[in-house]
């Protein structure tokens, strides 16, 4: 595995070994001595898989609030999204910077998200489906967001329409979110 960074702190980027030839390929998906690569704060407890029928099915951007906050390893097996991390920690010096890229079945890649970040992602096929492991496991109380289209985010999404649920659709803007995440 390979751990590359972005332009944001403790976010990263996993390029994992592929092993192809002609009748297709082999990689390990996760190892638990990763756990210590991505400075877990405890190990990952919880797998998701989400399935979007339609290309522009938008889902985001998400959280949940400490202590139920969860650090999140996302790839797509099925599909393309488009996915995009915003980091809400207080005191970071990236604070309400966000990092995007393409997931897809094709390349392989995986996203870390640490706990402070919103995330959220587009589908840009469809039949996309998403797989993501969470250290933390899901308390519907604690969920929150931020809304996707926020002007003072620019979060440059693909021109695409976006399917959006009621609750999304109702999220704040960062200027009137009051941050429960802390940068260490």
């Amino acid at each position: 595995m390979q751990i590359a960074p972005t332009n944001i702190p403790d976010l990263v980027i996993l390029q994992l070994q592929v092993h192809a030839d002609a009748r297709g390929f082999f990689m390990e998906t996760w190892r638990a001595e990763w756990e210590t690569q991505l400075k877990l704060p405890q190990p990952f407890i919880q797998d998701n898989h989400a399935r979007s029928e339609d290309r522009g099915v938008l889902r985001g951007l998400h959280f949940q609030k400490p202590p139920y906050a969860q650090s999140k390893l996302i790839w797509a097996t099925q599909g393309a999204i488009y996915d995009v991390a915003v980091d809400l920690r207080k005191g970071s010096p990236r604070y309400g910077a966000w990092h995007g890229l393409v997931l897809s079945a094709e390349n392989k890649l995986r996203f870390f998200v640490p706990r402070g970040f919103a995330h959220g992602y587009i589908t840009l096929e469809p039949g996309s489906e998403v797989h993501y492991k969470v250290d933390n496991y899901y308390q519907p109380s604690q969920e929150g967001g931020i809304r996707f289209d926020d002007p003072d985010l620019a979060i440059p999404w693909p021109d695409i329409v976006p399917q959006l649920s009621a609750k999304d659709k109702e999220l704040p803007f960062i200027k009137s979110f009051d941050s429960p995440f802390i940068y260490q």
